[in-house]
Order: structure tokens, then sequence, then C-alpha cells
């Protein structure tokens, strides 16, 4: 199935896109796109459609997945 990614700020850099398809096995949870992509160890936060991905929760095909980096600031 495909999965559109979006990644913010320093990932973009860091994987060479800022938005693409990728194709990834059928079922994919959220955890599994973090594998894929090599995030693991890394802080990130993943939405789908505005609300906050769980590990567990599962991708369907054409979903679009925004990727960020945990940060702060004031």
């Amino acid at each position: 199935m495909t999965v559109r990614v979006r990644l913010i700020g320093p990932f973009i850099p860091r994987f060479g896109f800022s938005e693409k398809d990728l194709e990834v096995p059928s079922p994919c949870t959220a955890a599994d796109l973090q594998l894929l992509l090599g995030l693991q160890g890394v802080e990130n936060l993943m939405t789908l459609q505005g609300r906050g991905l769980k590990p567990q929760d599962a991708l369907s095909d054409g979903d679009r997945v925004v990727v960020a980096p945990i940060f702060s600031g004031g």
C-alpha cells in the first residue's frame, strides 16, 4: 500500500525529501512506519488528519502522515 509522508524541519535534510509517497507493507502501523524511516529512538510526533498517532495505530492505503521532531521554544 502507499502512504504519503510529509517531514518537518530537520528531518527534511536528514532524509532528503519533504514529502513523498512510500510503499509500505500491509498491514502497517505507525510504529512500523517509524522503523521503515529509521526513526526508532528519535523523538518525533506523527499525525494523521491533524490527530496524533499512537504506535499501534493502523495506517490505510492513501493516508498522509506528517512527521515532526519534538522541540520546545518560548
